[in-house]
């Protein structure tokens, strides 16, 4: 019994030192050995092209009925003049009025606001000789729309405003919101 322990170590030791030999001998840059199983390899689909085993025929699937983009928050408000008061009740600026939030409001103003409605919020901006009558946001009927009407109305766009949703981001609406209201106690 006691050889077969010794010419089993015999013939172990070669076939375990040139088995270790061998996997060393790996270039450790490469990956490893690869199987053919097309998961690493298989052919990708251009996103505007035809696509004969997918819904519709496309490649690009449009997205899931209800899911929202990343960044992206719901809205559920339509363009009517009843949203736009049902969002002046239910819709309240989750900012505060602080030096910042205003500053980045005044830049957003600058930047979208100011064409038309002018510097200091009397629709004597730069475009008004080609678009006239832009609404003064000193008027009594400005002032006394609420947050939320002024937020649907950036969103949704009203009478010759288009709507800025896709422009300006959801807290940059509220900041503006904020540098409106200051303007309007100027």
């Amino acid at each position: 019994m006691k050889e077969y322990g010794t010419w089993g170590a015999i013939i172990l030791f070669p076939v375990a030192v040139l088995g270790g030999l061998w996997g060393l001998r790996r270039d450790l840059t490469q990956p490893h050995w690869i199987w053919p199983t097309q998961m690493a390899v298989s052919p990708a689909a251009r996103s505007q092209t035809a696509h004969p085993a997918l819904p519709h025929g496309l490649t690009q699937q449009p997205p899931v009925e209800g899911t929202l983009a990343r960044g992206t928050r719901a809205f559920h408000y339509a363009a009517t003049e009843a949203d736009r008061q049902r969002a002046g009740r239910e819709l309240r600026n989750p900012l505060q009025p602080t030096p910042k939030a205003l500053q980045q409001g005044q830049q957003v103003y600058a930047t979208f606001c100011l064409p038309c409605h002018g510097a200091t919020g009397n629709g004597d901006g730069p475009l008004i000789p080609k678009y006239p009558n832009p609404p003064n946001l000193h008027s009594k009927q400005s002032k006394q729309l609420r947050d939320g009407e002024m937020f649907h109305i950036i969103t949704w766009g009203r009478k010759k405003m288009a709507s800025y949703a896709s422009q300006v981001p959801w807290e940059d609406r509220w900041r503006v919101i904020l540098y409106i209201r200051q303007l309007q106690k100027q």
